[in-house]
């Protein structure tokens, strides 16, 4: 697949898709997100993909939708705008659905559907200069890739509509209080950090990583007993992986585990 938008690279079971637009502090033109879809359905479907880290080039992340881009092609009718979003919720199904483990590093600039973006990753490391803010209603739009669905289910209800009524920027340490960002780095370390994870994640029990991650997506909308049993079928896959019956015999011989979790690194903003 030739790729005008997105650098796409892999390395040991971690592919890396770095958004490629940094003239335009990497915003998300119609083609981007089309490219961005293609690309996670592809990389969903390749057992040897085992995570994925999404990041941009230059020093920002997304600077979120393509504005200037939005102004050509003269007026639409409202039918036309809807049909128009067909892309953006493939793109949303595509991130969300992806059942691997996704890694945002996030530098810089996020607005927009940077952010939305970003929400949509199971772990994001920010750096300690990001600027990020749910800009839509600035121009008299609504969050869009997502966004309503993933904000309050990761910040709260009250927190996400503050967010979204005042579209004001906050910054790393923030970001982290809210729980959107797990770690917050030097810029210099926020891509190794995130490829350190990656590879982590990609050394770790692959069929155990997508059950959970689909459990954990679908559990603020379900209810005890379908949670138990999609637990109950969960371990059932799982102890036949053989990730697990590795793992167990690594055990019985008293062995090094082979999946360890990476300590965090000492330095970053609180």
């Amino acid at each position: 697949m030739t790729l005008e938008t997105l650098i796409v690279d892999t390395a040991d079971g971690v592919t890396t898709v770095t958004l490629n637009r940094p003239d335009a502090k990497n915003a998300l033109s119609p083609l981007m997100a089309d490219e961005l879809t293609a690309t996670l359905r592809a990389l969903n479907a390749d057992e040897a993909v085992r995570a994925v880290v999404i990041t941009g080039a230059g020093s920002d992340f997304c600077a979120g939708g393509d504005v200037k881009a939005m102004g050509s092609g003269g007026p639409r009718t409202p039918e036309q705008r809807r049909a128009a979003m067909a892309r953006y919720r493939d793109l949303t199904l595509a991130l969300l659905g992806l059942g691997k483990p996704l890694v945002a590093a996030v530098d810089g600039v996020a607005y927009g559907a940077g952010v939305s973006i970003a929400l949509a990753a199971d772990l994001v490391l920010v750096s300690d200069r990001v600027r990020m803010a749910l800009v839509f209603h600035r121009i008299g739009l609504v969050p869009d890739c997502g966004a309503w669905y993933t904000l309050p289910r990761i910040v709260g209800l009250q927190r996400a509509k503050e967010l979204v009524y005042s579209a004001r920027e906050f910054g790393a340490a923030e970001a982290k209080a809210m729980g959107l960002a797990l770690e917050v780095l030097a810029p210099a370390a926020l891509r190794p950090r995130a490829q350190q994870l990656a590879a982590s994640l990609a050394a770790g029990p692959a069929v155990a990583f997508s059950l959970s991650k689909q459990a954990l997506n679908a559990s603020l909308q379900s209810d005890l007993t379908t949670m138990l049993d999609l637990e109950a079928a969960g371990q059932a896959l799982a102890a036949g992986s053989d990730f697990t019956r590795e793992a167990v015999r690594r055990f019985a011989a008293r062995e090094p585990a082979a999946f360890r979790w990476p300590a965090a690194p000492e330095s970053g903003t609180p």
